[in-house]
C-alpha cells in the first residue's frame, strides 16, 4: 500500500499541475478582462480584481481537483469544505500581498502598466499555488489511511 501512495505522488503532482494551468488561465485572463473594463492603479479596486479573479480560479481548482487529483480522499465532507474555504482563504491573502506587492515595486521602476500587472499577477499565482498545493495535499484532502496509520 505504500508503495502505491509513492507511485501516485507523481501523476497527482502532475494532475494538480495541469488543474494549476487551467487556474492560472481562469485567473489571469479575468484580471485582464477586468482590467480592460475598468482600468486602474487604485490598489482597493486592484484587490477587488485580484479577489474576484482568484476566486474564480479557486472554484475551477475544487471542481477539478476534488473529481481527479484527490479523488480517492475528497469526500466531500463537510470539513473539506471547510478546509478547501480556509486554505483559499489563506492562498488568497498570499495571492493579493504578492500581487500588490510587486505590482507596486514594478511601478516603482516604471514598468509598463500591462507587463507590471502580469507580471506580479504570476509572481502571485505561483505563490500561492505553491501554498495550495501544500494545504490540500496534508491538510484539506488528506489520506485519512494514511493519518490513522501515523496518527
Amino acid at each position: 500500500m505504500q508503495n502505491s501512495r509513492k507511485s501516485r505522488a507523481p501523476a497527482q503532482t502532475l494532475q494538480f499541475t495541469i488543474i494549476g494551468i487551467s487556474n492560472a488561465a481562469v485567473d489571469i485572463g479575468s484580471l485582464n478582462l477586468l482590467l480592460l473594463l475598468h482600468p486602474t492603479d487604485q490598489s482597493g479596486t486592484l484587490t477587488l480584481f485580484n479577489t474576484i479573479a482568484y476566486c474564480l480560479a479557486v472554484g475551477n481548482s475544487y471542481f477539478w481537483n476534488s473529481r481527479i487529483t484527490f479523488q480517492r480522499a475528497a469526500k466531500g465532507s463537510p470539513d473539506q469544505r471547510v478546509g478547501f474555504f480556509l486554505q483559499g482563504l489563506f492562498s488568497l491573502l498570499i495571492n493579493n500581498g504578492v500581487f500588490l506587492a510587486f505590482n507596486l515595486l514594478f511601478q516603482f521602476i516604471g514598468m509598463p502598466v500591462w507587463l507590471r500587472h502580469n507580471l506580479a499577477k504570476g509572481l502571485a499565482m505561483f505563490a500561492s499555488f505553491s501554498a495550495s498545493f501544500f494545504m490540500i495535499k496534508y491538510f484539506v484532502f488528506k489520506d485519512k489511511e494514511r493519518q490513522n496509520r501515523h496518527g
